[in-house]
């Protein structure tokens, strides 16, 4: 197939843009006490996330004499200082746990996006015998609490010998169902007729998912691997388990074992937050956009 009849077939509009157009072309809603009173609730709900967080920022810049002191002060008595930051970023390997966790969540986004969009184009596009019932099952595995499956995980890690590696701590963490589920529920609405056209150029079904289901993916895709490098960034319980050398520790985990080391220091503890809440802050800021658009092109909104 030619670049020229994949450029023509990924550029038709199709449901990912007849979606942006139906939102963007709606008209604005009346407002009534119901709205206000939504608007009011999502307001109280944005405080009850926002105060605490802006604690935790002001803390992280007191002494530890003004964090503990009673009463309780909004500002420093003795300043703001940068004293918790600096013995933070000198207690323990804090460079080398933030490169481990770098690591290991864009590994983890990237080989999740990969599997979970292959199984779910499976699901969407092929037929074959015995697909509801493993669609059943995988749909009913968002059900088990992944705390139940530790126990053997760490078994079969350490059968691998994968302990204490960044493999054990990665590919655990791959399988994704709600995910493919996602990706299966976009694909279904992606015109069959641009698959059909292709296939009459001689595209086999990887260059298909390749050169088309994927670019017209890009709004689902984006927002998935926004949400998933999130949830492996955050990841406390798994590499805390499977990982004891301190040089393969992510940053959760290390700061943890800091905190635990040095007791609890409410100056110390929040400037290590806001260390390790300030990359995540930055993919949300500059990626809010493409959450958006995801959220919205799935459907799931309207369900």
């Amino acid at each position: 197939m030619s670049a020229e009849t994949v450029s023509q077939l990924t550029a038709r509009p199709g449901r990912v843009r007849s979606t942006a157009t139906h939102w963007a072309g709606t008209s604005p809603r009346r407002i009534t006490a119901g709205r206000i009173v939504g608007l009011l609730a999502l307001l109280v709900m944005a405080a009850a996330w926002l105060v605490p967080f802006l604690w935790n920022i002001l803390t992280s810049f007191k002494s530890e004499q003004d964090a503990v002191r009673v009463p309780v002060q909004i500002l420093p008595e003795s300043g703001f200082t940068l004293d918790a930051y600096r013995k933070v970023l000198g207690q323990g390997n804090l460079v080398v746990w933030f490169s481990n966790s770098v690591l290991i969540a864009v590994a983890v986004t990237v080989l999740s996006v990969l599997i979970s969009a292959l199984a779910a184009y499976g699901f969407s596009r092929m037929w074959f015998k015995g697909r509801k019932l493993l669609l059943a099952i995988t749909l009913a595995s968002i059900m088990v609490p992944g705390q139940l499956l530790i126990v053997p995980l760490f078994r079969q890690m350490a059968t691998f010998d994968l302990v204490d590696t960044y493999w054990g701590v990665i590919l655990p963490q791959l399988v994704h169902p709600v995910i493919v589920y996602i990706l299966k529920k976009f694909f279904d609405g992606i015109p069959r007729e641009l698959e059909e056209s292709a296939r009459m150029d001689g595209a086999g079904p990887l260059r298909i998912f390749w050169s088309i289901v994927l670019p017209l993916s890009r709004p689902v895709l984006a927002a998935v691997s926004i949400f998933l490098f999130i949830g492996a960034w955050n990841n406390f319980l798994w590499p805390f388990i499977v990982t004891n050398n301190p040089d393969l520790m992510t940053l959760p985990v290390g700061l943890a074992n800091v905190r635990s080391g040095y007791g609890l220091q409410y100056a110390q503890n929040s400037a290590a937050a806001v260390l390790a809440a300030l990359p995540l802050l930055a993919v949300f800021v500059f990626f809010q956009r493409q959450i958006v658009r995801g959220v919205a092109t799935t459907g799931l909104g309207g369900q």
